[in-house]
């Protein structure tokens, strides 16, 4: 793509979804686990279709990063700086 000015920009694509085994398997949960945050409504999760008994989840593993590394590490429990001594 070029701009006015002559220089060329990078083409951004978007992140891709995957499936939830692929999902499971980067997180190294289960699937099953994956699923059950999905229908909780952990970001990152995608119901497609309008499935009447189940749904199809697809998953953004970069969002699915960023929300487990945001719920999982509390602040008390953050790597203390040897000079300011421990956090408790």
């Amino acid at each position: 793509m070029r701009i006015p000015n002559g220089q060329e920009t990078a083409r951004i694509m978007p992140e891709p979804f995957v499936s939830a085994d692929v999902a499971a398997a980067f997180l190294s949960l289960k699937r099953r686990y994956l699923l059950e945050l999905a229908r909780r409504g952990i970001p990152g999760a995608y119901p497609v279709g309008n499935g009447v008994q189940r749904k199809i989840w697809v998953f953004r593993l970069s969002e699915l990063v960023a929300a487990i590394t945001k719920t999982a590490i509390p602040n008390s429990a953050r790597i203390c700086d040897p000079n300011s001594g421990s956090p408790r």
